[in-house]
Formats: structure tokens, sequence, C-alpha cells
């Protein structure tokens, strides 16, 4: 094994240690893994969002249009001003401000819903994605190979806890 390799194969055991007994982690070294897999994935976001010159508001925001993006045939998509507010934690005025930059950078456009002419919709521009699919592509390479280190079932329980735990504590931000 070259030096290069070892020095790469001890830092990647140094960052990522195996656990001391065997079965689940405890309550405070699961914590810490969430914080660190929390604080990882949010530096990658504010890397793509300096990189693409947006604030990592915007990149929230632009997550969450595309996370309302059409589910199909007949359905307009999009998510209002409004949604993006409360899901954000934003007043109005930075939601406007927020939307003014991402459409002037051309990642979403507005319109009238169809039905409620009152009503804005904000819709993710479908070619805005060819700069965070580049920054991103690295990510779902390495998710996948962390992946494919996994079991079916083990994967079914991690999908499971992380999406109650996003649950939780989505429900918890809005409480408070």
């Amino acid at each position: 094994m070259s030096e290069q390799s070892e020095q790469s194969e001890q830092s990647e055991q140094e960052r990522h240690p195996a656990p001391s007994t065997p079965g689940p982690p405890g309550t405070q070294a699961l914590g810490r893994l969430l914080q660190g897999l929390a604080s990882e994935m949010n530096l990658l976001g504010h890397g793509f969002a300096a990189a693409s010159g947006l604030h990592a508001t915007d990149v929230q925001a632009l997550l969450a249009v595309m996370r309302a993006a059409p589910g199909g045939p007949g359905d307009p998509g999009g998510t209002t001003p409004g949604r993006l507010r409360e899901e954000l934690a934003l007043t109005s005025g930075a939601v406007t401000a927020v939307l003014d930059r991402l459409e002037r950078a051309g990642h979403v456009r507005r319109s009238r819903d169809a039905v409620d002419r009152r009503q804005v919709l904000v819709h993710y521009q479908p070619g805005a994605g060819r700069m965070a699919a580049q920054w991103f592509a690295p990510v779902a390479q390495r998710t996948e190979a962390v992946r494919g280190e996994f079991t079916v079932d083990e994967l079914d329980a991690v999908a499971r806890f992380l999406g109650r735990m996003t649950g939780e504590l989505e429900d918890l931000r809005r409480s408070r």
C-alpha cells in the first residue's frame, strides 16, 4: 500500500471511527453524528451558494421551490411566497428580496395561479439546475458509494430514522 493511500485510509478512519462497542450508538454519540452530518451538508450548501453568487438563504429557498416541483400532469407545481416565508422563517420583505435574486439569476419564475389570479406561484426553472447538478454530483456519487455498504433492511431503518427526525425537528421549529 502506498504511503499516500495509507494516509488517506488513516484520515478516513480518524474522521469516521467505527463504534467502539457493538450495537447502536448512544444518544450523545448519535447526536454528534447527526450534528456532523448537518454541519457538512450546511457547509456544502454555503459553498454552492458562494460558487453560484447566491446567499445561503437563496439556496434554502431554491431547495424549497424544487421540493414543490410539479407532481404530474395537471399539477402546476410551485409554491407560494407565503409558504416560503413560513418554511424559511423570513419576513415578507426578505422573501421578496430572495425571490428577486433567484429570478434575476434565472433559477425561478413567478406566475399567477390559473384558478385564483390573486395567488402568486413560484416555479423552479428546469434548466437552472445545471450548476447545482455539477456541484452536487460528487455528493450523489459518495452517497451511492456509502449506500452500497448497507443492506436493504439497514437502509430502510436509516430512511425511517432520518424521516422521523426531520419531521420531529420541523415540528419543533414550527412550534417555536
